[in-house]
């Protein structure tokens, strides 16, 4: 079996503690979230919190493409997250990765800082009456802008993947995750609003998000919001529909 194993320097002291936590993954018991696809736990080298997030094996075909076509989304992981770090954009520190292959992609794990957030954006859907709702969501908006006007097309910009801690009093950073379906591309006007789709927003966080983008980048708040309304409401009505296909096929 091939074994391909990278640490970010800062972290070279590690590197021998943290190579065994990766090969002994299955003996930890600490989880963090335990998916159909994904498994992260959590563990601690030296007084240093990490997360090892280990990805769904792939299937015979796509194991191949991994190893020989395609960068592996653990590697994706780390090297998007190292660019975003460069763009002074927030995210778990990237710590590394591991790949091992054999006849293809096998096993591949990324490790990153441990965040303690205080919530995720999920909280502003859920809750309508979450205390600062406007004020976060208008940080959020200016968040989103900084990553567009970098050129950072987050492909998975949804209510799971934005880790939220309040700095101060009414100050918040926002924490991409999941990162390795990312793009760094020009972003046009079209693809920002497009960019809002997944975050299931509703008609008033639409009103209070697209008022704030509107500012940031200089279009009308009419424009603004009817284009973020259209892509929005695309996006919820295909999920909705998807889901009752699923539930007549079951009954």
């Amino acid at each position: 079996m091939k074994e391909n194993f990278v640490i970010h320097p800062k972290y070279a002291q590690i590197a021998t503690k943290l190579s065994d936590a990766l090969h002994n993954f299955s003996k930890n018991q600490d989880y963090v979230t335990k998916g159909e696809r994904n498994v992260i736990k959590k563990i601690k080298i030296d007084g240093i919190s990490l997360n090892i997030k280990k990805f769904k094996t792939p299937n015979r075909f796509q194991s191949v493409v991994y190893q020989f076509l395609r960068k592996s989304k653990a590697k994706r992981s780390f090297e998007y997250a190292s660019k975003l770090i460069a763009l002074d954009i927030k995210t778990p520190f990237p710590v590394g990765y591991l790949e091992n292959f054999s006849g293809g992609l096998r096993e591949s794990f990324y490790v990153s800082e441990h965040i303690d957030y205080d919530f995720d954006f999920r909280e502003l859907i859920h809750n309508p009456r979450f205390k600062k709702r406007n004020e976060v969501l208008r940080q959020f908006t200016e968040f989103t802008f900084q990553l567009h006007e970098n050129n950072v097309n987050f492909l998975d910009h949804s209510p799971g993947n934005t880790l939220i801690v309040e700095r101060q009093k009414d100050k918040y950073d926002f924490y991409l995750i999941d990162l390795n379906r990312m793009r760094f591309e020009n972003m046009t006007f079209e693809k920002r609003m497009h960019n809002f789709r997944r975050l299931w927003l509703s008609k008033t966080m639409v009103k209070i998000i697209a008022q704030q983008y509107a500012e940031l980048y200089g279009k009308t708040y009419v424009e603004t919001h009817a284009l973020m309304s259209k892509y929005s409401r695309k996006f919820q009505k295909a999920k909705n529909s998807k889901k009752i296909r699923k539930r007549r096929r079951k009954s």
